[in-house]
């Protein structure tokens, strides 16, 4: 944390607008509304990256380079090369001794570091992107990056662009692209969308039928999914023995973290049916409890005793 809190304000100087990951005063939010804004001044055709495994493959050598670039004093190089080359102990399995390596790839795990590390290896790519000689120039492309998850914007993705993405990543910096889930969107086609962070951008015709589209932003399928089989956890049934007030104690501070992050856009019908999901969900829980399922009182339905426990509501 001490080599952290001297570094990051060094490499603060030089990372790019575009990039709004693991930096201090950026969030999410940030990120998003920059796409939403570039979308609606028509940079509607998006090439949506996927990088295979990115903290795992970052190649030691040069992402020390970069570091070296601002860095010279050989003791903090020295200490960030050993962070990065600690042994890891695979156990070995019936009694046999443990295995371990030295990795010549990636960030350590759970490291205070290591997010600061990984951004400043992408950072490269960005300074690269904006250039005089880059595509923001030439192509008149919009790059916005969060962490390793990356899109870039412009009216049209041609070969050229698509080939000066992939030679960077993958020849440049020695990365490699998914390319099952990678892929080009064009937001003025019919029924597309993107989905980034959680989040997915998606053009519907005008409901009072006038030939209007207008741009929607929601939680997407997938974080839906996701949300649900988290609140199925907490109220199964191994959850029985917890008191009600601490176990809707527990559900409103997982449901309000949860709508911190996704109140943003259009998030209304999202969180109609996480509210349904999760009364269904306590209903279900409350009648299993014990062997005698619990009932409300004479004259009160269950959702209104829901509601008399305190549930949030999204």
């Amino acid at each position: 944390m001490a080599t952290l809190l001297i570094l990051e304000p060094i490499f603060e100087t030089d990372f790019e607008d575009c990039s709004y990951g693991f930096r201090p005063g950026r969030s999410a939010h940030q990120a998003l509304e920059e796409i939403r804004g570039h979308i609606k001044a028509g940079y509607q055709a998006v090439y949506d990256a996927d990088l295979k495994g990115y903290f795992d493959s970052i190649p030691h050598d040069k992402l020390l380079a970069c570091v070296r670039m601002r860095v010279v004093d050989r003791s903090v190089l020295k200490l960030i090369r050993m962070w990065l080359q600690s042994p890891v102990v695979e156990p070995g399995g019936e009694g046999k001794p443990g295995k371990w390596n030295r990795p010549r790839k990636g960030t350590p795990q759970g490291k205070v570091i290591s997010p600061l590390l990984s951004n400043l290896y992408l950072h490269w790519f960005d300074k690269l992107f904006y250039r005089a000689d880059g595509p923001a120039h030439w192509a008149g492309a919009k790059l916005v990056r969060y962490a390793d998850d990356f899109v870039i914007l412009a009216r049209h993705q041609g070969s050229r662009l698509r080939g000066w993405i992939e030679s960077r990543l993958e020849a440049w910096l020695g990365l490699e692209i998914n390319r099952e889930k990678t892929r080009v969107v064009n937001l003025k086609e019919q029924g597309e969308s993107l989905d980034f962070l959680g989040f997915t951008f998606r053009y519907y015709e005008d409901l009072q039928g006038r030939g209007w589209r207008y741009l929607n932003v929601s939680p997407s399928a997938k974080a839906l999914k996701k949300e649900r089989e988290k609140l199925h956890e907490l109220t199964d049934h191994r959850q029985c023995f917890q008191p009600i007030p601490q176990l809707i104690q527990r559900l409103n501070r997982h449901l309000t973290g949860w709508k911190n992050y996704f109140d943003f856009g259009y998030p209304r019908v999202a969180f109609g049916a996480i509210n349904s999901y999760v009364r269904d969900r306590l209903r279900q829980h409350l009648r299993r409890r014990s062997q005698r399922p619990f009932r409300p009182p004479e004259g009160v339905s269950f959702y209104e005793q829901i509601q008399r426990f305190g549930l949030v509501r999204l």
